[in-house]
């Protein structure tokens, strides 16, 4: 895959070719856009029956936090391995880091999420980029995520 190569449209099987995470700890659904070196859409069909729900709130159910961000990092993921793909399957990109983590809004059953993230630099194998996330065009949560491949 070239930088200048546009992906579209990777569905479950694509993502899971990508990414070494399984049920029930994968976080998007679908990924959009991947434009290599530059930025990544991708979804999550937020669901009543994913497996945090039981916990977290059983009155009130609401998406933990942490796992927008782990669904930000997995896009980050399917970024890196599209700008780099002789790493998939040999290498796994590790979570270095996170800054500047907001939430703005609960997201619950029914929503949509939409990931999207930029890559900001790529210096000595760490990058770094800015995601969002976002539900009917309104912000629900953003952060700078860090990684590098290990």
């Amino acid at each position: 895959m070239s930088e200048e190569t546009l992906v579209e449209n990777i569905d479950i099987l694509g993502i899971l070719h990508l990414l070494p995470h399984r049920y029930p700890f994968v976080m998007i659904d679908r990924v959009l856009s991947v434009e290599p070196n530059r930025t990544v859409e991708a979804l999550k069909n937020v669901s009543i029956n994913e497996p945090f729900f039981q916990g977290h709130f059983p009155s009130k159910p609401v998406m933990p936090g942490v796992l927008m961000l782990e669904g930000m990092a997995q896009a980050g993921g399917i970024l890196a391995y599209c700008s780099e793909p002789e790493n998939v399957g040999v290498k796994l990109l590790y979570f270095a880091g996170i800054d500047k983590a907001r939430f703005r809004r609960p997201v619950g059953p029914g929503d949509q999420i939409i990931y999207k993230l930029e890559l900001l630099k790529k210096k000595r194998g760490i990058w770094k980029l800015a995601g969002k996330a976002f539900v009917d065009d309104q912000l629900v949560a953003e952060a700078e995520l860090m990684a590098s491949f290990g």
